[in-house]
């Protein structure tokens, strides 16, 4: 419970501490240095997530770093096992990265802006119109060179079966023609879904398969590209030597 209390205070009061960095990001954005714009904000949410990571005594695995494609950007599809995630991927993953996130997160002070820095992507899956703009904004960020993460099983697992993958989701990758990545998370809801929300220590296996390159498929289907990325993330699940 302690450590729970330590993680949340930490939390905010880290986002505090670097919140003034949003004045120099936006000058360097207004600026024209997208360079060291992008740079400055990725070491920012860099920094802050491994530290939440290590804090919640999360000891993260990764295999796979080298088949991340060079010089394109990319579609990085991942099973969603708990809140964790998030910070795993921003924090571990040897990428830039932004998410297609909930409408809701846009509106929590500070995290909201640093969200909209990092090229984040935020949908309202309610509303059937303004999730279709999101997919064009989304589809349009990755032709510009912005690589997105995207849980198409629409919730968290919690440690139970992999959710199928909603195929709309895929319609990121067949509207910008981009390469797909698929990553396996496994263990993530140890940190906290497993114990009724209390923050633990837990070891998490983040695995990369080979990418799904879209423009070598003459004719693309959404549900066969989705059930042929879940296939691709189950597969490597229970893979942790």
């Amino acid at each position: 419970m302690l450590r729970t209390a330590i993680w949340f205070i930490y939390f905010f009061i880290y986002l505090i501490v670097i919140s003034p960095g949003l004045i120099k990001a936006k000058r360097l954005k207004d600026q024209g240095k997208m360079e060291e714009f992008h740079a400055y904000i990725r070491t920012k949410y860099q920094n802050w997530a491994r530290r939440l990571v290590k804090l919640a005594g999360g000891r993260v695995h990764i295999k796979g770093q080298e088949l991340i494609p060079k010089d394109e950007p990319v579609l990085i599809v991942s099973n969603h096992q708990g809140n964790f995630d998030i910070p795993i991927l921003l924090g571990y993953l040897d990428l830039k990265i932004g998410f297609i996130s909930k409408k809701e997160v846009k509106k929590i002070p500070m995290i909201g802006k640093w969200m909209e820095y990092m090229g984040c992507v935020f949908m309202d899956r309610k509303d059937r119109r303004q999730a279709v703009k999101s997919i064009i904004e989304g589809a349009d960020k990755l032709q510009n060179g912005y690589n997105l993460v995207v849980f198409p099983e629409g919730t968290r697992s919690k440690g139970g079966p992999v959710a199928s993958f909603k195929k709309g989701t895929f319609k990121l990758a067949t509207k910008s023609n981009v390469t797909i990545l698929p990553v396996t998370i496994e263990g993530s809801y140890n940190m906290m879904e497993a114990n009724k929300n209390k923050i633990t220590p837990a070891d998490v296996y983040v695995t990369i398969s080979e990418p799904i390159r879209i423009h070598q498929h003459s004719s693309v289907d959404g549900q066969d590209l989705a059930d042929q990325t879940q296939a691709q993330i189950v597969s490597k699940m229970n893979n942790n030597e």
